[in-house]
């Protein structure tokens, strides 16, 4: 969508068969960015829950742009820069007392003027209407910590914290550069079971080529204390490149 100030990313919320949440998501969001970004954002409702639009932000998904680094049998080293960049971007939201819960690689868009991290439907920090709100209910599995996993197996919910926004970076991180999930369980296992295998079994062991595998392995310790901050990456990273 382009408007007289630019273009917009303009998102539909509405329930799904599982979540009802999901209809309350793009306005959640805008409350999160109006406090964080300077840009206008926009919210409303719609017959099937809430939408809102907000400045696109131009670039490559993480995900896409180390296509390259996944090759099969000689993978190159991913780039330093790039991962810099990741980490500066995560770091910056915990600076500014937020965590934002939904850490992937399709939400690090890589561009001309910067990596922006996206999709904070599920950040904790700040002020949330009420009427927006909704419980933290975990994220996509395929990055999700094993303490946040536990969580939502014993509870229902869980509560996002800055040490799993780490250890979901450095799972994006592997599975950009390798092709692989962090954890190994079948393509068609159930959340349940996904979340199971998270919180009993190893993560697959780091072959990530090159100095971030080392840092990686920090990041996705199974003792939250363990795991460096996102500002502790920053300087690894500066001190590798």
């Amino acid at each position: 969508m382009v408007t007289a100030d630019g273009r917009k990313a303009v998102k539909l919320g509405y329930p799904t068969q599982k979540h009802r949440w999901t209809a309350l998501a793009p306005a959640r969001e805008v409350s999160v960015l109006r406090q964080l970004i300077p840009e206008d954002v926009h919210c409303g409702e719609w017959e099937h829950g809430t939408w809102s639009a907000q400045p696109w932000r131009e670039g490559e998904s993480l995900f896409d742009l180390w296509k390259l680094h996944r090759h099969p049998t000689k993978p190159a080293p991913p780039d330093l820069e790039v991962a810099h960049s990741c980490a500066v971007a995560l770091t910056g939201l915990h600076g500014r007392g937020w965590v934002h819960g939904d850490v992937q690689p399709n939400h690090f868009v890589v561009g001309p003027a910067g990596t922006n991290l996206i999709d904070l439907a599920l950040a904790h920090g700040g002020n949330v209407p009420d009427s927006y709100d909704f419980p933290y209910r975990g994220c996509l599995v395929h990055y999700e910590a094993p303490e946040i996993s536990r969580g939502i197996l014993e509870h229902g919910t869980a509560v996002p914290t800055e040490q799993a926004d780490v250890y979901a970076l450095g799972a994006s991180w592997f599975i950009s550069a390798t092709g692989w999930r962090h954890v190994d369980y079948p393509d068609a296992a159930s959340r349940l079971d996904q979340r199971q295998a998270i919180v009993s079994k190893p993560h697959r062991p780091i072959n990530v080529p090159g100095p971030l595998g080392g840092i990686i392995e920090q990041m996705m310790s199974r003792n939250p204390a363990d795991r460096p901050g996102a500002d502790d990456v920053c300087r690894e990273l500066r001190t590798a490149r």
